[in-house]
């Protein structure tokens, strides 16, 4: 059987689950805090006919073998932590980060998740929670008689007392994490992400301190993803799925032609 047709089969596979992570990042192109992802392809195994600097006949150095390549394949899909655009929306738990860093969350299981979408809200208890219902780590607490919420770029939480109609600066600020490697987070969905070896542990810090990102309130940091961009890159796999499968009908019509070969 021709090398040709297994090798192309790889090829169209690999664009394959290109245009499937170029349809997510389109599907996420109004996810708050999204970060888009590219697949990065490396070559497969080489099956050598002839090695490189072989002796000929003739008593001289070969400068070039024969080396015929079995395929391609995805080695990784990276997520880009690019900053996305600001859009604002007034609300003063909308937060958004500018540079490095990610908002922290408790999961139901206790274990904390990282995330780039500062959509908060506020439960019946006047804890600080996202859209999903899991607290800000640390845990912030608006008390009751709050009419007004001010929260500084370096994270400092103050609000305005109805009672009192003074301004009382909370004990606890709002703390973000970085991680080395960010590329190297798991994605959980729900714009959740949680550390793994390649990504290292989070460091946890004031905003605007040791490389962190500060906070801008009353805005929200949308998807970095491009639509134009996107839909280049979908037409250039597109293409080269196309160019795989004239390949596998080439081969096909070669094998055809030898099949009817009359002894």
């Amino acid at each position: 059987m021709m090398r040709a047709l297994w090798t192309s089969a790889t090829g169209m596979s690999a664009q394959q689950l290109n245009v499937d992570v170029i349809s997510n990042n389109m599907a996420n192109v109004n996810t708050t805090g999204f970060k888009k992802s590219k697949a990065e392809f490396q070559d497969l195994l080489y099956q050598t006919l002839k090695t490189p600097g072989t002796s000929t006949a003739a008593g001289s150095i070969a400068p070039a073998g024969i080396q015929v390549g079995l395929g391609t394949t995805v080695i990784a899909t990276t997520k880009l932590f690019t900053q996305g655009n600001f859009q604002e929306t007034g609300n003063p738990l909308d937060l958004a980060i500018e540079g490095d860093g990610f908002f922290q969350v408790q999961m139901p299981n206790g274990e904390l998740a990282y995330t780039r979408a500062g959509s908060f809200k506020i439960d019946n208890e006047g804890q600080v929670i996202n859209a999903e219902g899991m607290q800000m780590s640390p845990n912030i607490v608006i008390p009751s008689t709050t009419i007004e919420i001010s929260i500084g770029s370096d994270g400092t939480v103050s609000v305005l007392n109805g009672e009192t109609n003074l301004v009382e600066v909370l004990g606890s600020n709002i703390q973000i994490a970085r991680f080395s490697n960010p590329a190297g987070l798991k994605s959980l969905g729900h714009n959740l992400l949680i550390p793994t070896i390649s990504s290292g542990d989070p460091s946890e810090g004031d905003p605007g301190s040791s490389g962190m990102g500060t906070l801008v309130q009353g805005y929200l940091e949308l998807s970095n993803v491009s639509v134009v961009e996107e839909m280049v890159n979908l037409i250039a796999g597109q293409r080269a799925y196309e160019i795989c499968s004239r390949s596998i009908q080439a081969s096909d019509e070669m094998l055809q032609t030898a099949n009817a070969i009359k002894r």
